[in-house]
């Protein structure tokens, strides 16, 4: 039985400088005593006859091609070429021939060309040696091993795809396959779905405008059916034919337009039967084909976009309370998937959709979709959303703003938006997280523009502070009301379950708070406004009672974002309300358990210790420290401390300097200026307490003049001591002294 693996096409050089076939055959090496060295051997594989013999000469030039070609040549204008069927066997004779020079095998070309003619570049190019045989039912076989060769060579599959677009060569495979189905050629059918594979990973598109063409494509899924390596063939066809139903939820009167949806899903079904699977080493074995994919979407795309109409009915009907439910879903899902066909334009293109879109009213239909109660048509339409959003959350925006002029709270895009957000059923809150990174996108001020005479980002802040915060915030006012027993308050699905510890519940009240704290780092002036005027921090940190950690951590990140503006603003909030008193004991409950809690607390502690935000540490050291003292498993609270002390210190040190000052200004002065004060405070003293001590303080100075040195220095010392009792009146006493002498400093620019 012939080997494939050494089986081999011989080509030679002929007079007008084209390749042309000798013969195939098989192919071997051996040493012939006659001519006294190692020959290769080309003989028949019908009745073994010699076809070719070739000595491999020692200092004759071989080179390796493509993996599957060995040329030479053995004298001038006599090239030779062996075009291998399999990569192995031409392995195995280059091998031989090198051992025969000396040679490494690893090279590709046996001898060095530098010191002579390079026989190679006078030869013609060897891209023209793929040949195909005849579209028989005999020789599909050699065929199929043609396209598993030629695929490790870039250069013979740019031939072989040429030779394919020149002849109508698919198109008799496709007949011989109908041939081999009424034959139960099951031999033959594994051979097909080898080659229609080949054609297809030879990836070019003239190719594939053949083989998906009315006329084949359905053939070709026939082909892919008859896997080898399956023990019974697939039902491509059967699926696509009888299961796979084309709904038209708008009569489509083009027929080019219905023929190219039916072309790009037949398409896109034959791309996942080849990857079911997506793999990185198989991305761009098939790069043509998801482009012929791709650009069959973005024409049926600009097809509907030409025809006005059909989109502005699908619209009208979607706004219509009127239409039947099963109409509507079937409208929706169709918007959905022509949504998502226009990812694939270019930016102008997409912006003119979008554009067309917006103004046939997607968004006012969108906002009645949401609001129904059925839940497929909710989803679908938040899909659809979203990709608006993505598109441009600037339109949308205009829109709130526009809709807001004469429309209810209740009424507004943004708000119905935050309803579903609040009232999503999903256990774990799904749709929810959805639309809330959906808000995000609206209120990020990051892709937030300036508009021709106004700022967009103070526009739409300030509407949605006024009309939307509100419901956004309202089950943490309403889980954390005052006047309603915790106990008895559930704001949920489930009535009868505590509120804080209601899963779902948590999952939304965490929702909120990630994005309550995403408005604290980007809308510094509109947030804080809300937090101080809401008190809305306590009422974060009163869920810091729940059960769920995941709900304590979203309650000490809010707070942590706003600490971590350094706002004195907030930082007198925090103090004034004693908010670190639920974070204290949600510190103390976790005890010695080392989790992401017990981590969040402490960074919040040292972000406060390491930026030294004065007021919280005096604050924290001076309220909580008792708490925190026997803790040493971290440094931070006993560096709080550290810190608290330094400053107090450094405060101290401030007022023993100004005591010297005060000391230096009042005792250096000279009798006349005693005289002055104690006239200026008797003038007070029936009125001013204060002054009434300090004009008998200052009474002994005025005799120091005629005092002795060491007496002056005695009385001075005595008065020390007295002055730093009387502190306050030497402030007032420098002050009014300061009034009438305008030529010495004030106290409060010495300090």
């Amino acid at each position: 039985m012939a080997s494939k693996r050494n089986r081999v096409k011989v080509y030679v050089l002929k007079e007008d400088q084209q390749w042309g076939q000798l013969g195939m055959g098989q192919i071997s090496s051996s040493y012939i005593e006659r001519l006294q060295s190692v020959c290769l051997l080309v003989r028949s594989e019908s009745d073994g006859s010699l076809i070719f013999q070739s000595k491999i000469h020692p200092n004759v030039p071989y080179r390796k091609q493509q993996g599957v070609l060995i040329v030479w040549s053995e004298d001038e204008n006599h090239g030779v070429a062996l075009s291998f069927q399999d990569p192995a066997g031409c392995r195995e004779i280059w091998e031989d021939i090198c051992q025969v020079q000396g040679k490494d095998p690893t090279v590709e070309i046996t001898q060095d060309l530098l010191d002579g003619p390079d026989q190679f570049d006078e030869m013609p190019s060897t891209s023209s040696l793929v040949e195909l045989p005849n579209c028989e039912l005999h020789t599909l076989e050699e065929i199929a091993d043609l396209f598993t060769s030629v695929l490790a060579s870039p250069t013979r599959k740019e031939r072989l795809a040429l030779i394919l677009e020149d002849e109508d060569y698919i198109k008799k495979l496709l007949q011989i396959f109908h041939i081999c189905e009424n034959l139960k050629n099951i031999k033959g059918l594994h051979n097909l779905h080898k080659i229609i594979k080949g054609i297809l990973f030879l990836n070019k598109t003239p190719l594939f405008e053949i083989m998906f063409s009315d006329e084949c494509i359905m053939d070709v899924v026939g082909c892919l059916e008859y896997d080898p390596a399956l023990t019974q063939p697939k039902r491509y066809r059967e699926f696509l034919t009888q299961n796979v139903k084309f709904k038209e939820v708008m009569p489509i009167t083009d027929s080019k337009l219905r023929q190219k949806i039916h072309q790009t899903y037949r398409v896109q079904y034959i791309h996942d039967i080849l990857f079911p699977i997506p793999s990185i080493f198989e991305e761009n074995l098939l790069s043509t084909l998801t482009t012929f994919i791709f650009f069959n979407k973005v024409e049926i795309v600009s097809m509907l976009l030409e025809d006005g109409v059909f989109l502005f009915e699908v619209l009208a009907q979607l706004r219509d309370k009127t239409t039947d439910k099963n109409k509507r879903r079937e409208l929706l899902f169709f918007f959905k998937e022509f949504c998502g066909f226009s990812q694939t334009l270019q930016p102008q293109s997409k912006d003119a959709l979008f554009t067309t879109l917006l103004q046939l009213g997607i968004l006012s239909a969108l906002k009645i979709l949401m609001s129904m109660d059925d839940f497929q048509v909710k989803i679908t339409a938040t899909d659809i959303f979203a990709y608006l959003v993505e598109y441009s959350p600037s339109k949308i925006r205009i829109f709130a703003m526009e809709e807001a002029q004469d429309g209810e709270d209740d009424e507004l895009f943004i708000n119905v938006v935050i309803e579903q957000m609040i009232s999503d059923t999903d256990p774990e809150r799904g749709g929810a997280f959805n639309l809330m990174e959906l808000l995000r996108s609206l209120l990020d001020v990051d892709n937030m523009q300036l508009v021709p005479n106004e700022c967009e980002i103070s526009e739409f802040l300030n509407f949605f502070y006024r009309r939307c915060m509100h419901n956004l915030i309202a089950p943490i006012l309403s889980t954390t009301s005052e006047d309603r027993d915790e106990e008895d308050y559930s704001f949920g699905p489930d009535e009868n379950k505590n509120c804080l510890n209601n899963y779902q519940t948590a999952q939304l009240l965490s929702l909120i708070i990630e994005l309550l704290t995403f408005c604290v780092q980007h809308h510094t002036y509109h947030i804080k406004n809300y937090i101080l005027s809401k008190d809305l921090l306590r009422r974060v940190l009163m869920l810091m009672n729940s059960k769920y950690t995941f709900l304590i951590l979203s309650a000490v990140r809010f707070m942590r974002r706003m600490i971590g503006l350094k706002d004195e603003l907030y930082n007198h909030y925090i103090i004034k309300g004693n908010l670190f008193d639920p974070v204290v004991n949600a510190f103390l409950i976790n005890g010695t358990r080392y989790n992401m809690l017990n981590s969040a607390i402490i960074e919040l502690f040292e972000y406060i210790r390491v930026e030294d935000i004065k007021s919280l540490v005096a604050h924290i050291v001076e309220k909580f420290y008792k708490a925190f003292e026997l803790i040493e498993y971290v440094q931070t609270f006993k560096g709080l401390k550290i810190k608290y002390e330094q400053e107090k210190d450094r405060q101290n040190q401030i007022r023993k300097n100004l005591h010297s000052v005060l000391y230096i200004k009042i005792f250096c002065r000279d009798a006349n200026g005693m005289e002055e004060v104690k006239a200026d405070m008797g003038r007070k003293k029936k009125n001013d307490r204060n002054s009434i001590e300090l004009y008998d303080l200052c009474e002994p100075f005025s005799n120091f003049s005629y005092l002795t040195s060491g007496e002056q220095a005695r009385q001075r010392k005595w008065y020390k001591g007295k002055l730093s009792i009387m502190w306050p009146n030497l402030l007032l006493r420098e002050h009014l002294r300061g009034q009438q002498n305008t030529k010495e400093q004030s106290l409060l620019s010495i300090k």
